[in-house]
């Protein structure tokens, strides 16, 4: 199934063993998400040159001994979530190429007296572990000097060796899901000097006593530590923050989807020794139960000093203490996005004094709703540079706003701004006024080099007078139709222009325009498809000068009307061919005899109610009803005749009447006149019987000619009737009084038949 491709995609397909027919010309094999439980010897044996083998997610629970053992070649086997209750070195043995090797999410235990890796000498990455895996022996990682990322699921981790990592000369991210704090702190006595980024997820520090075990942690020479969905009280933070203030390298602290039970007042008070290495403090997504209690956080602003970036994300913060902004002497980056500050708390948090060196703020995704407060706010900060406030609801702005004379960068994208004011700080470089339904833009703003006005309102480029430095422009997904040669002769800086997603309406000569005159060294321009245009010009690759645009390309309303014209056409060709060869005729005929081979072609005995059903037209009703019916229903025997007038169901689709009537009487009786041949209702009777009946090769009908007719009178489409008439006797009814006797005679011997 991969044919002569390098990329063998499996994956999903149901399989039950590893494909047959692999050759050498495979470097990726998918197999994910299969239903494969074994390895033979010889699946793999002839993919010499595999690169990447991809297995998760299937039922494995045996690998052959030498079922890897051609792949010297492999760099990535990816063995995650199968039923492996052990791990055997033979696997491995031959991977000399092996870079990076998934095991976690299986079922084993341990991984053995000895190490399962000894010959992997250039792993790179591992990630082991699952909810079973309970014990890790000294030995487990000899043979690895050096790993960019280790990862071990540890969950249920009881027993761990000491020394079993120490083998372990160098590892750049150390990922490991732990809940017993004594086995971490085990565990990290072994990385102490090997470990540059120690990231612990689901463990918790809820216990004072606890803590004690982790100040081994203070020794360590990690740059950055993190912890994922960690528990915190505020017993425990003071703990943990003098672990970590005596850590000599830490640079980096991150604090993600993590829980705090409190509210800030911790219980002992921080002895800070202003660590001098941290740096970068990031916490997102930190739940906090009753945020609204929280404290000043008086006790830490001697920590706060020397930080340079601190990332605040989706926490509830409403409010920055102003103490605390004062505190931030050495700030240059702060984000605050996805949170709940207002106006008021931002004017409260940014201060006098506060964030003094501060040059990039993220401010998007808040509460702010007065951007000439918000202004005002910051306009103190002499050296901000750049200013994200994008996603609050500013709506209306005003003309004049104060902004910091050094702001450069400023995203004001989905605010709800209907126009933009001369608010907007002539300062600027980088302008983002993306997606606010913006009809135009005429503001001057010298030094602008970056406009981005994607997703707004825009007829027409905006004017590049009034921004003579302009480099790039976006206008992505607007309403523009076309450009002129002097809008594009005015940009004579403008290095990028991306206006694909428009209404441009193609055309040669505006594409030989931007070929030969547009000075333009790249241009996005949306027609049909995307043309991207770079310098020669070149669309997709190929050269803008040997693009030959088709018809429809550069005529495409003429070709749109033309192609309506022609199905306008066709559709009025097909309906006069279907009314002179009757094709609804023959679909209406497909429906019922449809209906009519899924029910039995003869009802059964105790189903049959009546002798006759009786189709006729309603002019002729007067002779059926007054003289037919009253001489065989007062017969003797008396007749029982099935007539649509009295005995159809009411609310019964009609034509499901005509067939159980039919159905359900032992013959059918058809009156037949030249009203009968015209009426609407005596063809459906008609067209049931000529499949029902005729094709039965039986006398179920008795035609009955009410006045003399032709054969040729009937439809042609009614073969088989027509054949009837001509090739078998049917009744005539006489004029003659004394040859009505002999009429009725012969119907009733035919009905009894």
């Amino acid at each position: 199934s991969c044919g002569t491709s390098q990329l063998c995609n499996c994956s999903s397909m149901g399989l039950d063993f590893v494909p047959l027919g692999l050759t050498a010309k495979i470097t990726v094999l998918d197999l994910a998400h299969n239903r494969i439980k074994h390895i033979r010897s010889q699946d793999l044996r002839q993919a010499v040159n595999l690169r990447a083998l991809l297995l998760q997610s299937n039922k494995i629970s045996s690998i052959d001994e030498d079922s890897f053992q051609s792949l010297a070649k492999l760099e990535l086997l990816d063995l995650s979530n199968n039923s492996l209750a052990h791990v055997s070195p033979v696997w491995f043995g031959h991977l000399f190429s092996l870079q990076h090797l998934h095991l976690q999410g299986n079922s084993y235990r341990d991984l053995g007296d000895s190490s399962p890796f000894s010959s992997l000498r250039n792993l790179s990455s591992l990630h082991l572990g699952n909810p079973q895996f309970s014990v890790i022996r000294q030995g487990n990682f000899e043979g690895i000097e050096l790993l960019h990322k280790l990862w071990i699921d540890g969950s249920n981790l009881s027993q761990y060796e000491q020394g079993s990592l120490k083998s372990i000369k160098k590892i750049n991210h150390m990922i490991i899901n732990i809940r017993r704090i004594n086995v971490f702190s085990e565990i990290v006595r072994d990385l102490l000097h090997s470990v540059s980024w120690l990231e612990v997820r689901r463990i918790a520090f809820s216990n004072t006593a606890e803590m004690q075990l982790l100040r081994i942690m203070s020794s360590s020479f990690a740059r950055k530590i993190s912890f994922r969905q960690t528990l915190l009280t505020d017993a425990t933070v003071p703990e943990l923050v003098s672990i970590l203030e005596d850590m000599p390298k830490l640079v980096e602290l991150e604090l993600v989807d993590c829980r705090l039970l409190g509210t800030g007042q911790w219980k002992m008070q921080i002895q800070a020794k202003q660590s001098q290495t941290l740096r970068v403090f990031t916490i997102e997504k930190l739940s906090i139960e009753e945020f609204y209690l929280f404290t000043d956080l008086q006790s830490v602003e001697s920590l706060l000093s020397l930080f340079t970036r601190v990332t605040v994300q989706n926490t509830k913060v409403f409010l920055v203490p102003c103490r605390i902004s004062q505190c931030l002497l050495s700030l240059e980056y702060l984000d605050l996005s996805a949170n709940l500050l207002g106006d008021q708390s931002l004017e409260h948090s940014a201060c006098r004094g506060g964030w003094p060196s501060l040059q990039t703020l993220n401010l998007s995704q808040n509460s702010l709703s007065d951007l000439e407060m918000t202004s005002k706010s910051l306009s103190h900060l002499g050296n901000l540079i750049v200013l994200d406030i994008s996603q609050n609801n500013f709506g209306e702005i005003p003309d004049v706003c104060e902004w910091p004379k050094t702001l450069k960068f400023l995203n004001l994208s989905s605010t709800q701004i209907p126009k933009l004011t001369t608010c907007i700080p002539p300062t600027l470089e980088v302008l983002d006024v993306s997606a606010n339904n913006l009809k135009e833009f005429g503001l001057q703003l010298p030094f602008l080099k970056e406009l981005y006005l994607t997703k707004n309102q825009l007829k027409a480029l905006p004017g590049a007078t009034p921004i003579p430095n302009l480099v790039a422009l976006s206008v992505r997904r607007n309403k523009l139709n076309s450009f002129s040669k002097e809008e594009f002769e005015s940009f004579k800086r403008m290095e990028l222009l991306d206006a694909s997603d428009n209404n441009f309406i193609c055309s040669c000569e505006f594409l030989s325009f931007i070929h030969h005159e547009a000075g333009i060294a790249q241009v996005l321009v949306g027609w049909p498809d995307e043309y991207v245009c770079d310098s020669p010009l070149a669309v997709r690759g190929a050269q803008v000068g040997a693009v030959h645009l088709s018809l429809m390309e550069c005529h495409r309303s003429l070709v749109v009307s033309l192609i309506c014209v022609l199905v306008f056409l066709v559709i009025l060709l097909l309906v006069a061919v279907g009314y002179k060869y009757h094709v609804v005729w023959y679909v209406r005929m497909t429906w019922a005899w449809l209906q009519a081979k899924r029910k039995p072609k003869r009802a059964p005995p105790k189903d049959v109610c009546y002798d006759a059903f009786v189709s006729y037209s309603e002019n002729d009703s007067d002779w059926v009803e007054n003289t037919m019916v009253r001489e065989l229903e007062q017969a003797c025997p008396p007749f029982q005749l099935c007539l649509h007038k009295r005995d159809f169901v009411p609310g019964k689709w009609i034509v499901d009447n005509i067939i159980d009537s039919i159905e359900k009487s032992r013959k059918t009786l058809f009156v037949l006149s030249e009203h009968f041949v015209q009426s609407e209702w005596c063809k459906y009777e008609l067209d049931f019987s000529h499949f029902r009946l005729f094709d039965e090769n039986n006398d179920a009908a008795i035609l009955v000619l009410l006045e003399p007719i032709q054969s040729k009178a009937i439809p042609k489409r009614f073969c088989k009737l027509r054949k009837i008439m001509n090739t078998k006797t049917y009744l005539e009814w006489p004029l003659e009084e004394e040859q009505q006797e002999m009429f009725w005679f012969n119907l009733k011997i035919a009905l009894r038949s």
